[in-house]
């Protein structure tokens, strides 16, 4: 059974930055794509990014681009979303998603929440003003 942990979510003022975690038991990230997700109150869930575990190809919001990066360590099954320049906007509770099955996706699929089979329970990030 595949089970996500996110970490290091928490309170920051504007212009902050904070490093999310996410940390995978049950199987590898090996080969499967994996992304990130937020939800703001009284809002639908939207995609923040993502990342081919293979190739590395790394996929973005426009609302996040320049600021946010996602990466990955294959040593410790755990990939990253580090959060720069956060905006008061960026408080929302974040999720880890990967998809079930493993190999090509077309990239348009990456930015779609019905890719993803598994999801982490979440993390809140506030950003005061």
């Amino acid at each position: 059974q595949v089970q996500l942990v996110e970490s290091g979510g928490g309170l920051v003022q504007a212009g902050g930055s904070l490093r999310l975690s996410c940390a995978a038991s049950g199987r590898t990230f090996s080969n499967y794509a994996v992304a990130w997700f937020r939800q703001a109150p009284g809002k639908e869930r939207e995609f923040v990014a993502a990342i081919s575990w293979s190739s590395g190809s790394t996929y973005y919001a426009d609302s996040v681009k320049g600021r946010f990066t996602i990466s990955r360590d294959s040593a410790k099954n755990t990939m990253y979303l580090q959060m720069n320049s956060l905006k008061p906007e960026d408080t929302a509770v974040y999720y880890c998603a990967t998809r079930g099955a493993r190999g090509y996706l077309a990239a348009p699929n990456y930015y779609s929440h019905s890719t993803y089979d598994y999801w982490g329970q979440g993390t809140q990030v506030t950003v005061s003003s």
